[in-house]
This record gives structure tokens, sequence and C-alpha cells, in this order.
């Protein structure tokens, strides 16, 4: 897969929603706050799916501010990762 198809992937990803795992972890989260909120009772807490999606790999640098430095830092890693080159 060349970088092409990974951008036409990603922005695929942008209008449908996450492929794989994250597309099940987000259904199962919808599952979970409906199950919640009908047993929470009158004055609990209602929950969101947002509050049952588990984190899964995300950075701690996500955390903090990030500059541009860190994002060029992100691209070069994920473009290793892919087999890509830099000219």
């Amino acid at each position: 897969m060349d970088s092409r198809e990974v951008a036409g992937w990603m922005a695929y990803e942008r209008v449908t929603g996450p492929l794989g795992p994250a597309r099940g972890d987000i259904q199962a989260a919808i599952v979970a706050s409906t199950i919640a909120n009908s047993n929470r009772g009158k004055r609990g807490k209602r929950y969101r799916p947002e509050d049952f999606i588990p984190e899964w790999d995300r950075p701690e640098a996500a955390a903090g501010p990030q500059d541009e430095h860190d994002h060029l830092r992100l691209i070069k890693q994920l473009n290793a990762q892919m087999g890509g080159r830099t000219r």
C-alpha cells in the first residue's frame, strides 16, 4: 500500500467513521452507555458512549500542547512505520 492509498483510506474514515477495532470499540461503548443509562436511577449520572471507550495507544504527548516539532516527529515516525522514504 503506498502513501496515496493510505491517504485515501484516511479520507474515507473521516467520512464514514473508523474502520477496524476502533469501530468495534465505539459500537460496544454505545451498547454499554445504553445499559448503564437504563439502570442509573432517576438522579444518577447520564452516561455517554465516550465514557466507555478505552484509551488504547494514545500517546502521552497528546495530553499536553504540541508544537510543529512534535507534529513533524510524529509524521516521520508514521512514514517510517509504513515503509515510506524521505527525499
